[in-house]
């Protein structure tokens, strides 16, 4: 009866896990990126939600920082991305030169309206890195801190996120490669450390691995 308990108990681990993470590889992904020199990464589209309410709550202000996070997490993946340079097939364009372009061409704030490979002809690049990390908040930081100075530990969660890393082909925008994974937050977690989480997991799926 234990063994059965237990074999349960592992086989419902193991579809949660794989229900909360996705990875999607087009059949056209290894004959492009054979021809891939230079990859864009775009500034990240961030939702932040709260299933309560906070009562200060100011719309502006919420959509100042979903916008400085989006720019944080392309920021974190260059960082990461460059650390590794070595590792990879391709090279990646430095994001303040990506920003400035998009900024040149009054595109960083509309980045939904072209397409990928619009976006990839402007930014003169053979493919581009993007994606979405929506936030949905569960309960105050301050009440997650209290959680941690009364049981210890730190990363006490305070909701469930969701990350979706994408890479556009440059020349007709389709997409190659998409990885989906759900998490739990926690607080004193920056986005240096999301990336730097999930790249970790992905690496051996990561497409420009050599």
């Amino acid at each position: 009866m234990k063994k059965t308990l237990l074999l349960i108990t592992i086989c419902l681990i193991a579809l949660n896990v794989s229900a909360q993470k996705q990875i999607f590889e087009s059949p056209n992904l290894k004959a492009a990126i054979k021809v891939q020199k230079l990859v864009a990464i775009l500034p990240f589209s961030v939702s932040i939600t709260y299933k309560k309410q906070p009562k200060d709550y100011d719309p502006a202000a919420n959509k100042a920082q979903e916008l400085k996070s989006g720019k944080s997490i392309q920021s974190s993946m260059y960082t990461y991305l460059l650390r590794r340079v070595n590792d990879y097939s391709v090279s990646f364009q430095d994001v303040e030169k990506t920003n400035v372009i998009l900024l040149k061409n009054k595109m960083i704030d509309s980045l939904d309206t072209y397409t990928k490979d619009e976006i990839a002809k402007k930014l003169g690049v053979d493919a581009v890195i993007y994606g979405s990390y929506s936030q949905a908040t569960t309960r105050s930081e301050a009440g997650a801190i209290v959680t941690t100075a009364l049981f210890g530990g730190w990363g006490s969660k305070t909701g469930d996120g969701t990350i979706v890393m994408q890479i556009a082909n440059g020349t007709d925008g389709e997409t190659l490669w998409r990885y989906t994974k759900r998490m739990s937050e926690g607080i004193l977690v920056s986005t240096d450390d999301v990336i730097e989480s999930q790249m970790r997991k992905i690496s051996r799926n990561f497409p420009y691995m050599k």
